[in-house]
């Protein structure tokens, strides 16, 4: 027992070492040359600074292990930096203000912490929190972006009360509420518009009174005064183009770049784009010659937009980077006609909602407030520049402690004023950037001024790097710094202690030289490798020896058979046998001699198979048996082994008395039934089944192989033997039969005697209905007197 726990103790110990080896294979195959290489190929690699750690031979590259192997090798000094988070601003969220000094937007805190800095090292994950709580009593800027064109007659009548109702109802939301007003129409050029001279000045047919067409006009500058809004939209005048679509999306780019003409403050900023028509977009304005891309700067002049005719349509990826950068929300008041486009569209700009306006309008009120509360509500992080050498994950922990990941891990949706949600943010370096300075970039919510300001500090090297000894005397005299327990070597200098110049060597990785197939190992781990080429290491027994150019093959690792080397019938050349002649394989094992495979007719395997070493190969599956003569499948092979069968398993037969001397190369098998015996399909040997009688006329089963020159034979142990008959059974269903059958004949006899009776009174009585006579006589009576008359008298 104690040598069982010893073997399976040291059977563990070698089954942790090769997984622990095969877990730094990755540090390893990185064949890092120093101390900053190492530590970016992953957080699990360490960099040994032990002076004495490296044996002869040993690559710089094998400083750089995984952990748990560097103290397995007894390594003392293991430089491992690690990550950490450093909070650089943490200004808590605003709680419930019930004071009576009201706060300004900027003393309004929604995000915590503002501020951190990540140290960052290549494959090790930091995550860090983010608080956010909506604040209550937050300003809102609310500015309706309207279009004027003819179709939008009666919405305009609508609109002009909306100013002093919207103000009224949304200051039950916030204390501190702004509005604005806009219009647009189409670019004045053709196709478009009608340039007509006429039509400039009045686009509207018949007697309607329109206002020349324009492409968009900011009517009112962010405004507390509902009253002003009223009055000015009041004064308002429809106007008209050509063409459906309508030049929507040159107003909002307007709205959204020009802050100073609009008055946008720097809180929640709401669009309302109110339509019943669709819009044209980049490269439409092609139609009208207007080839120059929309620049994304403000072009108001006295709150018209002036350069409609020169720049074209802005595309939507253009309008999604400015609205974004301006934290502004759009809502789409459109009508049911144009859902569909802008809920297509809807998806395409962050934090936006469309709402369902009625034909003229009279529902916009409630549209705004139902949209700015969906779109309150839900909470989206975004982090807009991304840096290159790191990746982002989110996860949220939403209201009710519903967890988020994946791609909604950052998103909280039916988030209530006052409410406060969690989102864990994990950032991972991929790599140091080619520069190793530090990153910046920001995440915050959509549609929401505020921001955290991350920094990443990527940790690109080690603390012992900045204590070298540069031009140190260990590395060759003065080729190299020391550091980190071993030598950086200067330009031009390569090897351990930079023995060597790059003008000998192929490559500056010297290890690269003594790798075979770019693999892991140097040398093969049979030799060392001194400036790019392997030296083999001697073996106790002079006989043996490693060579090649990697040091690869040996004369001793070669196959074995019977316990010698190659079988002793060759030699053994880089790891693979040379066999003698008449000999081949592996191990040298397979004679070419064909004399063991001759058959008792002279030919070869019988002439039906091949000599393959020393042994017969059937090409017909039924021949077997050293020379391919036995074939237990071949037809009467039942019957020729019929007599053996029925005397070893029955003591019957014409053999039963010499049985044990001409049957004795059988192998018997008893079964108790036909479903026991061996199928043919179910061997990897021919099998036949057979069926045949003994003297008492009975039936017996067995299966009929040859194997290993013997006669396998299996045989259900209880004949078949057909049963004598039931006399009684017989003599009464004979005499039942004859009762039956007399029965059955007088039955038919009286059957048809009585149809034939029916037959004849059925004649009588048809007769008797024919026949005619006087009623008044006796129809039997005979008279008995007879009276003859003369005919020659004539009664004279």
């Amino acid at each position: 027992m104690n040598l069982q726990l010893l073997f399976i103790a040291v059977l563990s110990a070698v089954i942790r070492g090769s997984s622990a080896q095969q877990d730094g294979s990755i540090c390893i195959k990185a064949n890092a040359q120093s101390c900053g290489e190492c530590i970016q190929v992953s957080e699990k690699c360490g960099w040994c600074t032990d002076e004495n750690f490296l044996t002869v031979g040993s690559p710089k590259s094998a400083r750089c292990d995984d952990l748990e192997v560097l103290k397995e090798r007894k390594c003392l000094q293991v430089e491992n930096p690690r990550g950490k988070i450093i909070i650089n601003k943490d200004t808590p969220v605003t709680a419930r203000n019930d004071g009576p000094v009201k706060l300004k937007p900027e003393q309004i805190t929604q995000i915590q912490p503002q501020n951190l800095t990540l140290k960052l090292r290549s494959g090790e994950p930091q995550t860090f929190s983010l608080k956010f709580k909506r604040a209550e009593d937050y300003p809102i800027d609310l500015y309706y972006l309207m279009d004027l064109s003819f179709s939008m007659r009666d919405d305009l009548e609508n609109v002009k009360k909306l100013g002093t109702d919207l103000m009224r109802e949304m200051k039950k939301i916030t204390s501190d509420f702004k509005i604005g007003f806009g219009s647009f129409v189409e670019k004045t050029v053709m196709p478009y518009i009608s340039t007509t001279p006429a039509r400039l000045l009045n686009p509207c047919q018949g007697s309607e009174n329109c206002t020349s067409p324009f492409s968009y006009k900011n009517v009112l500058k962010l405004t507390e005064n509902g009253e002003e809004f009223n009055r000015l939209v009041s004064q308002q005048q429809i106007s008209g183009n050509l063409d459906s679509p309508e030049g929507g999306f040159d107003a909002i780019m307007q709205v959204a770049v020009c802050q100073d003409q609009i008055g946008w403050r720097n809180v929640t900023r709401l669009l309302v784009f109110s339509t019943d028509a669709g819009f044209h977009f980049a490269g439409d304005g092609k139609l009208g010659g207007i080839v120059l891309p929309n620049d994304g700067k403000c072009h108001l002049e006295n709150n018209m937009y002036t350069m409609s005719h020169y720049y074209d349509y802005p595309s939507i990826a253009h309008l999604v980077q400015k609205l974004s950068e301006h934290n502004i929300q759009t809502i789409f008041a459109v009508t049911e006609e144009f859902q569909s486009v802008y809920k297509e569209l809807k998806n395409l700009i962050p934090k936006s909602a469309v709402g369902t306006l009625s034909a003229d309008s009279n529902n916009v009120m409630k549209l705004i407030i139902d949209a700015y509360n969906s779109l309150s509500s839900e909470v989206v992080l975004e982090n807009p520049k991304r840096p290159a050498g790191a990746s982002i994950s989110y996860k949220s922990i939403c209201k009710d402690n519903v967890v988020n990941t994946g791609e909604n891990g950052n998103k909280c949706v039916n988030i209530s004023i006052g409410d406060e949600v969690r989102f864990d943010i994990t950032v991972e370096s991929q790599k140091c950037p080619s520069n190793g300075n530090p990153e910046v970039f920001t995440i915050k919510p959509q549609g929401f001024r505020e921001e955290v300001t991350v920094i990443l500090d990527y940790i690109c090297d080690c603390d012992c790097a900045t204590k070298g000894e540069p031009n140190s005397q260990r590395c060759s005299a003065g080729s190299g710094s020391y550091q980190c327990g071993s030598c950086k070597c200067n330009e031009g200098r390569i090897g351990q202690t930079c023995e060597c110049s790059k003008d000998d060597v192929r490559t500056e990785d010297l290890d690269a030289n003594c790798r075979k197939d770019n693999g892991t190992d140097i040398c093969s781990n049979n030799g060392d490798c001194v400036c790019g080429t392997c030296e083999c290491r001697k073996r106790d027994n002079p006989a043996e020896a490693y060579s090649g150019q990697f040091c690869e093959c040996d004369n001793f690792n070669c196959d074995r058979s019977n316990n010698k080397l190659c079988g002793g019938h060759g030699r053994c050349e880089c790891r693979k046998c040379i066999c003698d002649a008449n000999y081949t394989g592996s191990a040298c094992d397979c004679s070419m001699d064909t004399s063991t495979c001759v058959a008792s007719n002279g030919q070869i395997c019988n002439g039906r198979g091949e000599c393959e070493c020393g042994g017969c190969k059937c090409t017909d599956s039924k021949f077997q048996g050293p020379t391919c003569e036995a074939c237990p499948t071949c037809p009467g092979v039942c019957t020729e082994h019929k007599d053996c069968v029925e005397c070893l398993t029955f003591q019957t037969g014409v053999k039963k008395d010499v049985c044990k001397d001409e049957c004795k190369n059988f192998r018997l098998f008893r079964v108790q039934d036909q479903g026991q015996l061996p199928q043919p399909n179910d061997q990897t040997f021919p099998q036949v089944i057979c069926k045949e009688r003994d003297e008492n006329d009975c039936s017996f089963y067995f299966s009929f192989a040859v194997r290993n020159n013997t006669n396998e034979v299996y045989v259900v142990e209880k004949p078949e033997c057909p049963s004598s008959p039931d006399i009684i059974p017989i003599v009464a269903g004979v005499v039942a039969g004859i009762v039956m059958i007399g029965l059955a004949l007088l039955l038919i006899w009286k059957l048809l005697m009585i149809i034939h009776d029916r037959r004849e009174f059925a004649k009588f009585e048809k007769e008797k209905m024919n026949a005619i006579w006087d009623t008044g006589e006796n129809p039997i009576y005979k008279s008995a007197v007879t009276t003859v008359v003369n005919p020659k008298y004539e009664g004279k």
